[in-house]
């Protein structure tokens, strides 16, 4: 019972000597703080979502058809791929090379969007894909799908960098 009381009094007196080793930050360590400065302009570097399934296709890649998506968002994805420069966004499945299609689903309760965007093969393959969650309060919903469209361009953009360095 002694030596028991013993260990419990030793460790109780190390805790608070443990806990201020733990919360001290080496030299090189910065602590990140929240702000309440904007989000990150699409300009920015953004985390990559993407995943590349096949590169060869990627880069074979020249005529995309765009299915409907939900809350506009592929309106807004036509535009954004549009100004890559890199593909012409034809009006039928017919006339593709590739078929993007996805989903944007709004949590009102969340305050967030989240988007998925599948590219494959006519034959259903796959080729690209890229998922996204966007928070939306303050900026409104359609200012959020936006932003996204213009990320989703932007890791598509990237994925095919990627794909021609390989």
């Amino acid at each position: 019972m002694k030596r028991t009381l013993g260990w419990l009094a030793m460790v109780l007196l190390l805790l608070p000597w443990l806990s201020a080793q733990e919360g001290q930050q080496s030299e090189g360590e910065q602590e990140q703080r929240p702000t309440l400065s904007r989000a990150p302009s699409s300009s920015q570097r953004t985390p990559q979502t993407a995943t590349v399934n096949d590169y060869q296709r990627l880069l074979r890649m020249q005529r995309i058809f765009v299915e409907r998506m939900d809350n506009a968002l592929s309106e807004k994805l036509v535009v954004a791929v549009g100004k890559l420069g890199r593909f012409k966004i034809v009006p039928s499945p017919k006339e593709a090379d590739a078929i993007m299609h996805g989903s944007c689903l709004e949590s009102r309760r969340l305050k967030r969007v989240h988007t998925e965007v599948f590219i494959s093969d006519r034959g259903g393959r796959s080729i690209w894909q890229d998922n996204i969650v966007h928070s939306y309060n303050p900026p409104s919903l359609e200012q959020a799908v936006n932003d996204t469209a213009s990320v989703v361009a932007q890791h598509l953009g990237e994925s095919l960098e990627e794909a021609l360095r390989r």
